[in-house]
């Protein structure tokens, strides 16, 4: 029986999970232990992925022209990055940083190194292998905004526009959640998908993500 796009989808998301405990920053955030400067670094360094994997997603939807169910799935992830980009204002404001001082910031190679992936992706790999690997990822960066959101509030004393650029990712996402079904949907017709493939994206994006937790855990 031939594999459908849920399925395709499930054993991504699955079998591309970080492990428990891999993350060495959201347990500590979580029970309130890290530092309070840590939400200012995270901010100082969204402000350089957001724009970058913006970039990336529409290079993507470019590419993916011909499958235009392809296509809508990565001109919905980039508009998302502009709302995110709105939301991350309040956060960094909430942390005492002005536009100077996110001007000023030099960004961490390990925090870098997920949105620079995220750029190789949109320059040469097949765009519907890269829904796949980006959905599995998206899984795991939502439960980190979950848990971070909530421990802002619970441990923080942040307020609810603070708490709002994490909020948004933490939120399940029914429209992405369809498109990403349609571009699957289309990989698998067209014979575009490669499974293989498209889970070693992912093993290496969730390693990219996990690198971003652990630079900001030993800043």
């Amino acid at each position: 029986m031939a594999r459908t796009a849920r399925e395709v989808l499930a054993d991504a998301v699955g079998g591309l999970a970080p492990a428990d405990g891999a993350n060495p920053l959201v347990p500590l955030i979580a029970t309130g232990e890290a530092p309070r400067e840590v939400f200012a670094a995270l901010a100082l360094e969204q402000h350089h992925i957001i724009p970058g994997d913006r970039r990336s997603f529409l290079h993507l939807a470019d590419r993916a022209a011909p499958q235009p169910a392809v296509a809508a799935f990565f001109r919905f992830l980039a508009e998302g990055e502009t709302e995110a980009l709105h939301r991350l204002t309040a956060l960094a404001a909430a942390c005492g940083l002005d536009e100077d001082a996110v001007r000023a910031y030099e960004p961490q190679a390990g925090c870098q190194a997920y949105p620079a992936y995220a750029a190789w992706l949109a320059l040469g790999a097949e765009p519907v292998d890269a829904v796949v690997a980006l959905t599995a990822n998206f899984a795991a960066w939502s439960g980190y905004c979950g848990t971070v959101s909530r421990a802002m509030r619970d441990h923080y004393g942040f307020d609810d526009r603070a708490c709002g650029f994490f909020d948004f990712f933490a939120e399940p996402s029914p429209e992405a959640e369809e498109l990403a079904l349609a571009a699957v949907t289309s990989g698998l017709t067209t014979g575009l998908l490669s499974e293989p493939t498209a889970h070693r994206y992912g093993r290496l994006i969730q390693s990219y993500e996990l690198m971003f937790w652990e630079t900001l855990a030993v800043r």
